[in-house]
């Protein structure tokens, strides 16, 4: 039996935790050791500009913010584990990472 990491990197932090209680329930159901998910520090994109590309006018500026949001698990499991975790519908805002160790 070996270990395997699964990190979830998605935008929407409510589809991250859907996809997250889904993997749960799969290593429940199964019997193997769960530990998560862990939430990792959010990461901040921003971006500001100024309205007016001419530069006539008043310095106004328009402020754009995407939050990345980022989920640790690791399930203790067997080939069957893996592979039904693999079946897990996963929506495209999300990326999911597998490593095993």
């Amino acid at each position: 039996m070996g270990r395997a990491r699964i990190k979830l990197i998605g935008k929407d932090s409510k589809e991250l935790d859907e996809v997250c209680s889904q993997i749960i329930a799969i290593a429940r159901t199964t019997g193997v050791e769960v530990k998560g998910p862990v939430p990792l520090p959010r990461k901040r994109l921003m971006i500001s500009t100024r309205r007016t590309p001419c530069g006539d006018g008043s310095d106004t500026y328009e402020h754009w913010e995407m939050r990345i949001h980022k989920r640790l698990i690791d399930v203790a499991g067997d080939e069957r584990t893996l592979r039904q975790i693999m079946r897990v519908k996963v929506p495209d805002t999300v990326q999911v990472k597998i490593t095993l160790e």
